[in-house]
């Protein structure tokens, strides 16, 4: 079961952040979850903020992604109540607040893709975009949003 992987790997899935604007975290539709884009958000606070390859490392980047991962499966409990629920993760898109000529998006959103394979094994493995913005909401340097497939 993923609830004893996590209690193994001493990760701790945060509860899902107040939305910022009009939204709910997530929603469940058929076998699916859907997250809203979930920030680098820590105990209430923006854990990374600034572009990535000025103002950010693309480590603490990485970092960033990994937080914002964990939201996302934060955010996924809100909608489903259990994370042994998730079959699978299906995709994740990973938007990177960037510098001019910054083009290592990828390394960033490694952070959230080696979690997902860390806690789910190879139902961790999925898709992804990884996407250089020039801006994220209230200064972030990362935004993810998740798609889980469900267990039957």
């Amino acid at each position: 079961m993923i609830s004893e992987r996590l209690k193994e790997l001493g990760i701790t899935i945060p509860v899902s952040p107040a939305p910022l604007a009009a939204y709910v975290p997530a929603v469940k539709t058929g076998n699916y979850v859907y997250t809203s884009g979930q920030l680098p958000m820590k105990e209430g606070k923006l854990a990374c903020t600034g572009k990535v390859g000025a103002d950010v490392t693309i480590e603490d980047a990485k970092n960033a992604a990994e937080i914002s991962g964990l939201n996302c499966l934060g955010a996924a409990l809100t909608a489903i109540g259990s994370i042994d629920e998730i079959e699978r993760i299906v995709k994740l898109t990973v938007f990177v607040a960037s510098a001019d000529g910054f083009t290592s998006q990828p390394e960033v959103a490694n952070g959230a893709s080696e979690l997902m394979i860390k806690i789910f094994g190879d139902k961790g493995k999925h898709s992804r975009s990884a996407v250089g913005v020039s801006e994220l909401p209230r200064g972030a340097a990362v935004e993810i949003e998740m798609i889980a497939e469900l267990k039957k």
